[in-house]
């Protein structure tokens, strides 16, 4: 039995508010989102998650999120940098993702709250749901689809494997590094 179409849902790095006449598309990585991008790297890595694809907001902050987690993904793996994904709402993301080939197993959307915590949220079955109720910067929830193609995606269509933030992460390698501060 082939394993479940699985879509990967990563909300932007920490972006750097320190230059107010930057544009909020050009705004660019602070350094702890590069540190945030360093964990959700491990992560990947560590949980085996490799996506077939990825479609990306084609903001900057959104690009260098890409490009701070390269080192855990394929080399070969496409990225689709889109402006349609640029500060998307929920069925803007949802309809490009039901544009997804069925050919591809694996999707990670890396884009920008509000519309990344919603769709998150609204395809989970509702028993699910309070598991994500927030979505900071770094986030990460991984769901598997209940149906065969991507174009059925929709409301309560996933089940949620698991959901990090980049302090879990952070919480979670101290504990096993031994350091108790």
């Amino acid at each position: 039995m082939r394993p479940p179409r699985r879509l990967l849902l990563l909300r932007h790095a920490k972006s750097d508010w320190a230059d107010g006449a930057t544009p909020d598309v050009d705004r660019p990585l602070s350094a702890a989102g590069r540190r945030g991008c360093e964990l959700v790297a491990r992560h990947l890595s560590d949980a085996g998650l490799a996506p077939d694809l990825i479609l990306c907001s084609a903001a900057l902050r959104t690009r260098q999120t890409v490009e701070g987690i390269a080192g855990a993904l394929p080399a070969s793996v496409p990225v689709l940098v889109e402006d349609r994904l640029y500060l998307a709402e929920p069925q803007a993301l949802l309809e490009r993702l039901q544009e997804v080939d069925d050919g591809v197993p694996s999707v990670l959307l890396v884009g920008h709250n509000p519309g990344i915590h919603a769709l998150a949220v609204a395809l989970l079955a509702p028993p699910e749901r309070h598991r994500i109720a927030t979505f900071p910067t770094a986030a990460l929830a991984v769901e598997d689809l209940a149906v065969s193609r991507w174009a059925e995606l929709g409301q309560d269509t996933t089940r949620l494997v698991a959901f990090v933030t980049p302090r879990q992460l952070r919480e979670s390698a101290g504990a096993a590094g031994g350091d108790a501060g």
